[in-house]
């Protein structure tokens, strides 16, 4: 696929738009979603990564009669396997906020001797009924308790093995941002538009393996 023209990010947040931009290598052209006229709301009710960026990728390419870049994330925690993953948003039910969703998931893993983690995340590009998708992890291992001021979500309590323990919120943004799951996948995103070995055809959202 040859994408011509800016690639709608299906976001208004200004800090992933320059993180992305840095990472694409000028590969693509991205603009935040525009608020005027005021843009679909995706309902992101699938159940994978994959099935929610591609729904919302597509939702959006359609509205701007362009391209259009989207991604879904999650963390994944081994001992509580599908508590997790697309649900990590939402996890503990309705009204919780970063912390209380960070102290329900210590709670859970109270006394668990096995504490491997990973974030993940997949990224759609898709102009018309065409797409392709990329994936990227962030192994790491869920804290006793949080550590670190920096970053959102459940940063304080997943700690890097690469960073001697460090939690994503205690590390820079600039050092997030080069390792992060979101990076990897940019990166293995650029690889294939940039390396010509992408063919994209129309997929039903039902069934994200037909792609090419």
């Amino acid at each position: 696929m040859r994408v011509t023209g800016p690639v709608t990010l299906a976001t208004r947040n200004a800090g992933k738009l320059a993180e992305l931009q840095a990472l694409c290598r000028g590969v693509l052209e991205l603009r935040l979603l525009p608020s005027d006229p005021a843009p679909p709301e995706v309902d992101e009710d699938q159940e994978t990564y994959l099935g929610n960026a591609l729904k919302k990728a597509r939702a959006i390419a359609a509205f701007t009669g362009g391209a259009a870049l989207a991604d879904d994330s999650g963390l994944e925690v081994d001992a509580l396997p599908g508590e997790l993953g697309v649900r990590s948003a939402r996890y503990g039910g309705p009204g919780l906020d970063d912390a209380a969703r960070c102290a329900r998931l210590l709670e859970a893993m109270r006394g668990v001797a096995q504490r491997s983690a990973r974030f993940r995340c997949v990224l759609v590009l898709a102009q018309a009924d065409d797409w392709v998708s990329a994936e990227g992890v962030l192994e790491g291992e869920i804290t006793a308790a949080p550590r670190g001021q920096g970053g959102f979500g459940y940063d304080p309590v997943f700690a890097l093995r690469e960073r001697g323990g460090a939690t994503l919120a205690q590390i820079t943004a600039v050092e997030k941002n080069a390792l992060s799951h979101r990076a990897a996948a940019m990166r293995a995103l650029v690889t294939k538009l940039h390396g010509g070995e992408v063919r994209m055809r129309a997929t039903s959202i039902d069934s994200p393996e037909g792609e090419s």
